[in-house]
C-alpha cells in the first residue's frame, strides 16, 4: 500500500482501466469468477444469450435474461468508484475506461468515463432511433417496443458486435498519454478491450485484482485484494 500511495503521489496523469470486478462490491455479479454468470445454469449459455444473433432470433428470451441478470437500478457506487472520482476531482486522474455497463462511475461523480461496452442507461429504437431510459426496459414485459413499433435495443455491445470506434480511439489516446495506468477488477480475457493496455508507454503499471493475470510480471506493482478495499486506503 505504501508503494501504491507513492506511485499515486508522483503521478499527474493516471488512467484507470476496469472490469466487472470493480462492481462486484456493489452487488453486481461478474462473469468469470466461481459465482459469476458463466458458472450458472440457464436454458442457453450466457455467451449465447448475450449475442447479436440470439437477440435478433430470440428477443423474448434475451430480454428475460437481460432484465433478471444485467439490470441493477438499485446498485450504488462502492469505495473504488468513489475514490476514482475523488482522484479525478483532485486533478490526478484523467480518464476511467470501463468494460462495465452499469453507470456506477458516473453515479460516483466521475466525469471522463469511456464505456467500451456501452451502458444500460441508454436504449434506442432500432427503427426510428428514439432514445429511451432504462425504465422503458424495466417497466414492461416481453420485448420493449417503441411507439413506432420498433424494438427498443439496449446500447450495450453484444457478442458479435463491434466496439464504438470513437470510444476506442479516445481510450487508446488516454492510455498512450498516461504516466500511470491502473488496471483493476478484470481478468484481461476480453478482447479487443484487453489489448488496449499495450498502448501504455508511461512510467507505472499497476494491477489490482483478487487473482493473478497474464500481465502481472510486466507490472511495477501487483496487488491481490478487493479493489474497493485497496483504493479506499489511498489518500488523495
Amino acid at each position: 500500500m505504501e508503494q501504491l500511495q507513492k506511485i499515486i503521489n508522483e503521478s499527474s496523469n493516471i488512467v484507470f482501466f476496469g472490469g466487472a470486478g470493480v462492481s462486484t462490491e456493489s452487488g453486481i455479479p461478474d462473469f468469470r469468477s466461481e459465482n459469476g454468470l458463466y458458472h450458472k445454469e440457464y436454458d442457453y449459455p450466457p455467451e449465447t444469450i448475450l449475442s447479436h444473433t440470439f437477440f435478433m432470433s430470440h428477443p423474448q428470451e434475451f430480454f428475460k435474461f437481460y432484465r433478471q441478470k444485467m439490470l441493477f437500478p438499485q446498485a450504488q457506487p462502492n469505495a473504488a468508484h468513489l475514490k476514482l472520482a475523488a482522484l479525478e476531482k483532485a486533478g490526478k486522474l484523467s480518464a476511467v475506461i470501463t468494460q462495465n455497463i452499469d453507470g456506477l462511475h458516473q453515479k460516483a461523480g466521475s466525469q471522463k468515463v469511456l464505456e467500451l461496452h456501452g451502458s444500460v442507461y441508454r436504449n434506442y429504437c432500432m427503427k426510428c432511433h428514439s432514445f429511451y431510459e432504462m425504465e422503458a426496459i424495466l417497466n414492461c414485459e416481453g420485448v420493449p417496443a417503441c411507439s413506432c413499433k420498433g424494438i427498443i435495443k439496449p446500447d450495450v455491445v453484444l457478442y458479435e458486435e463491434g466496439l464504438d470506434s470513437e470510444v476506442i480511439n479516445e481510450s487508446v489516446k488516454a492510455i498512450s498519454q498516461a504516466d500511470t495506468l491502473i488496471i483493476g477488477g478484470t481478468s484481461l480475457a476480453v478482447y479487443p478491450a484487453a489489448g488496449f493496455i499495450h498502448y501504455f508507454k508511461g512510467k507505472h503499471l499497476v494491477l489490482i485484482n483478487k487473482k493473478k493475470t497474464e500481465l502481472d510480471l510486466q507490472a511495477d506493482l501487483a496487488v491481490y485484494d478487493a479493489i474497493g478495499k485497496v483504493l479506499d486506503a489511498i489518500e488523495v
